[in-house]
């Protein structure tokens, strides 16, 4: 693949890597570290006069760090006169942050911070984004360059076909009425029902009440969504299909955060295997929980960086990948 640069940030050198030998590829040379005040100092250690240069950074970790480190990354290769910039962002940093809150009285003066990280992403001079299940489609509406929102749903599929025996007798259930699209794809390329729950919050990372539309009795349940941060609500909704007669429970999400009491919570709720996609690194957490597993994706993401530089349709990775 000629004039072409991948380069890797701090956040997930792993799965850089992994993209990086899936395409035949060797990372580019770059340095990044901090000054004693703490501010972020990124080198470039090769030209990319004239290249279509690749940034993977994912929004884990030190989110705020790895954000600043990547708009660095971004600007210095376009003010060295690269002809493409494209930012690969497998998990899209403030995604959650989408919208002004409904309800409350601060409701009117509350951030769009997904918006605000859009136009960062621009003005540093990205000229196209590629990122994996966006928590909101509308946030590709935020950019006016190309953006590229790629699913991770076929490598769900495959998981589930390779690693549940009673696959075709389950039910797709969604931990929240806005996951409904997500489960309703899944279960008709499975030819399987779905179910949805209900939830009310109190306040953000807390669930007040929990409310299961459908029949999971004596089905293997398989819970899906994008991500799950503290894991309240994947708990509570596991506890809540295993009250309601599910033999087994499932949960498979594309972007495993696992922050807090999450790891404590997964140990302790009745789940079979908790599976994530390795959008974030998972290595540590999985020491500390068996029951997390992971899908490599990285084999979607090269393929989209393929078809970009040779300037053919991403979208076809919808439905088909070979993994």
């Amino acid at each position: 693949m000629p004039n072409i640069v991948l380069f890797s940030g701090s956040s997930h050198h792993d799965l850089s890597q992994r993209v990086a030998d899936r395409l035949g590829l060797e990372l580019g040379k770059v340095v990044t570290k901090k000054f004693s005040n703490q501010e972020t100092s990124v080198e470039i250690g090769e030209s990319v006069r004239g290249e279509d240069v690749y940034i993977i950074q994912s929004g884990c970790g030190e989110i705020n760090d790895n954000l600043m480190e990547l708009l660095i990354m971004i600007n210095a290769c376009k003010i060295a006169s690269s002809s493409r910039v494209t930012a690969v962002i497998p998990c899209f940093p403030y995604a959650r942050q989408d919208k002004k809150d409904k309800v409350g009285k601060n409701c009117s003066r509350a951030p769009i911070s997904a918006k605000l990280v859009a136009n960062m992403l621009s003005v540093a001079g990205a000229d196209h984004i590629i990122t994996m299940d966006l928590h909101a489609s509308q946030i590709q509406g935020f950019f006016d360059i190309p953006v590229d929102n790629l699913y991770a749903e076929p490598a769900v599929l495959q998981w589930i076909k390779e690693n549940i025996l009673e696959w075709r007798d389950c039910i797709i259930v969604s931990p929240d009425a806005g996951g409904a699209k997500r489960v309703t794809s899944i279960a008709d390329r499975l030819n399987v029902e779905f179910a949805l729950i209900h939830k009310e919050r109190k306040k953000a990372n807390e669930v007040d009440r929990m409310v299961l539309v459908g029949d999971v009795k004596d089905r293997v349940a398989i819970l899906v969504d994008d991500m799950a941060d503290t894991c309240g609500t994947i708990c509570h909704a596991a506890d809540k299909l295993v009250s309601a007669g599910a033999t087994k429970v499932y949960a498979i999400l594309t972007h495993g955060i696992f922050s807090g009491p999450a790891i404590s919570r997964i140990n302790n709720a009745s789940f079979e295997a908790v599976v994530v996609t390795n959008t974030i690194p998972q290595e540590d957490k999985m020491k500390h929980c068996p029951k997390i597993q992971f899908i490599d994706i990285s084999m979607i993401l090269a393929e989209a960086i393929r078809r970009t530089h040779n300037g053919e349709s991403v979208s076809y990775l919808f439905s088909h990948v070979p993994l």
